[in-house]
């Protein structure tokens, strides 16, 4: 009987320890913090836990609800319910512009080069130390114009951390 008594007892204290632990985990959740980091207005995507998600604009959040603008109206998500949040990040199209340009460039001249190397007199395509100044603007532009396709924005997934 004490046997029994002392078993019921550790598996009492072991559940209570596992609750007391999960509800801290739970209140200091760095991952749900950083949503305290976004200003009022910023475009998020909130994916629930059954898959479907909501666009709108970030109102405030507490250790318990989201509060996010969304067809027209002020919505208070539950924390259990939202499985991630994602900022729409602004984007670098430009970026993207100038590194397909310097690959590009950089592709360009190394091919002029090597055609440019290979100038005798039983080679059956001779460009005159030409390939250089024709092919480096061309493959830059085509660089530029590859970069210039990628997309542009996105979302940055915020919560959970990663």
């Amino acid at each position: 009987m004490f046997l029994l008594a002392r078993q019921s007892g550790f598996r009492f204290v072991l559940l209570l320890a596992g609750i007391i632990y999960s509800s801290l985990l739970y209140a200091s959740d760095p991952a749900w913090n950083n949503l305290k980091q976004l200003s009022p207005g910023q475009q998020i995507r909130v994916v629930f836990n059954d898959k479907k998600s909501i666009k709108g604009q970030f109102q405030s959040v507490t250790d318990d609800v989201l509060v996010v603008e969304a067809h027209g109206s002020e919505q208070s998500l539950s924390r259990d319910r939202v499985q991630k949040v994602a900022l729409h990040r602004e984007g670098h199209r430009g970026r993207h512009i100038l590194i397909g340009a310097a690959i590009g460039a950089g592709a360009g001249l190394g091919t002029g080069a090597a055609i440019d190397s290979d100038c005798s007199s039983s080679s059956f395509f001779c460009t005159g130390n030409k390939g250089k100044a024709i092919l480096t603007p061309v493959f830059a532009l085509i660089g530029a114009g590859i970069g210039a396709a990628l997309p542009a924005r996105g979302w940055q997934e915020i919560y959970p951390a990663h």
